[in-house]
């Protein structure tokens, strides 16, 4: 008998000492992080250098530059393009259309290569050709530019032919 209740005590102070230790590091406030107007400039990513980081901050400013358009947040919009039926339900629930999506997509993407250009993540000389790119990409190519923006430079690469392959030269 005397051992098992020096077992529930045991178990009670430590219950208690972890409701502390978690109160004093703060635990006993909550408070969401505040999701971010895509329409206001954000400054550049901290992501890795080279292809992948520049990848993902146009992946980010593109989200950011479609959702400003969509009227959406940019978490909003990244999960509507996960799959076609999460893209089914937001076009229902917004009432957005393909070819509006579409439109969006490629003025984020229009943005997002803005963005690194003026970061100094793609040189001016490669910035016209990707542009000219994304103008008027389908939406099924722009979704997957925006899910891997990797691409964005292979086409960049394949397009520009031989001078593709200075593009990498010149990334950070």
């Amino acid at each position: 008998m005397t051992r098992g209740r020096i077992l529930v005590v045991g178990a009670l102070i430590a219950a208690l000492a972890l409701v502390g230790i978690y109160a004093a590091a703060g635990g006993a406030f909550y408070e969401p992080v505040k999701v971010q107007n895509p329409c206001k400039p954000r400054p550049p990513a901290e992501t890795g250098g080279g292809l992948e980081g520049v990848a993902e901050e146009i992946t980010l400013s593109a989200l950011d530059g479609a959702a400003c358009r969509l009227g959406v947040t940019r978490e909003r919009l990244a999960r509507a393009l996960a799959s076609t039926a999460a893209r089914e339900q937001f076009a229902k629930e917004f009432h957005i259309g393909d070819e509006r999506l579409a439109k969006a997509i490629r003025a984020g993407l229009v943005r997002a290569i803005d963005d690194a250009e003026e970061h100094g993540k793609i040189p001016g000389v490669f910035a016209g050709p990707l542009r000219s790119l994304v103008e008027d990409i389908p939406l099924e190519e722009g979704i997957k530019l925006i899910q891997g923006g990797k691409d964005l430079f292979s086409s960049a690469e394949t397009f520009l032919g031989p001078l593709g392959d200075l593009l990498n030269e010149f990334l950070p």
